[in-house]
This record gives C-alpha cells, sequence and structure tokens, in this order.
C-alpha cells in the first residue's frame, strides 16, 4: 500500500492507498473538499470537525438515496401518495434540522 498526500480544506494528510487507487482516492477527497468547501462557505458553520461531519452525513445520505432510487418500483405516484411522500419527507427534513441546530441545515 503506497501513501498519497492530499489536501482538503487547505490542511493536508497523508492517507494511505491501494496500488492503481490513487485516481479513486483523488476524485474521493475532491469530492469530500467540495462539499466542506460549501458547508464552510454558507458561514453557518465553523468547527472544521462539524464541517466533517455534515459532509460525511451529506454524502452519505447522496449514496443512499441513489441506491434507494436504483430498487425503487417504477410506477409513478398517484397524487395521494406523492403528498404523503412529500409531507413525510419534510417531517425528516424539519426533524434534522432541528437536531442540528444551529450548525446549519443538512439540505
Amino acid at each position: 500500500m503506497k501513501q498519497l498526500e492530499v489536501t482538503i480544506l487547505g490542511q493536508s494528510y497523508l492517507l494511505g492507498c491501494p496500488e492503481g487507487g490513487e485516481v479513486q482516492l483523488q476524485a474521493a477527497v475532491a469530492t469530500v473538499d467540495q462539499e466542506m468547501s460549501a458547508i464552510r462557505d454558507a458561514g453557518k458553520v465553523k468547527a472544521r470537525e462539524r464541517m466533517a461531519v455534515l459532509a460525511a452525513l451529506n454524502l452519505a445520505y447522496r449514496l443512499a438515496d441513489k441506491g434507494a432510487a436504483a430498487t425503487r418500483p417504477k410506477h409513478t405516484p398517484s397524487a395521494d401518495e406523492h403528498i404523503e411522500d412529500e409531507a413525510m419527507l419534510e417531517w425528516l427534513i424539519e426533524r434534522l434540522d432541528s437536531t442540528l441546530g444551529d450548525d446549519g441545515r443538512l439540505l
């Protein structure tokens, strides 16, 4: 395993990387750096650790949503189902936002 020096939010990290995995690791680093920069630039979160947690949650949510989209039924929901889904999604987002408090919004 080789080591690769990367930079996230202006800070250098030395990471272990399997042979041939450099491109994937660099892509992952770029994604994390973009996500953390967006959170920092929103100005609501100052602590690097909290930015990292929010970035990880955002990325994990997108990954889970992408996986769920692949397994969702291919039918178009009725108007009632659509309203129920939107209400549930709004409730979940409000619950996450209230848990995060002043640190910033998840979405």
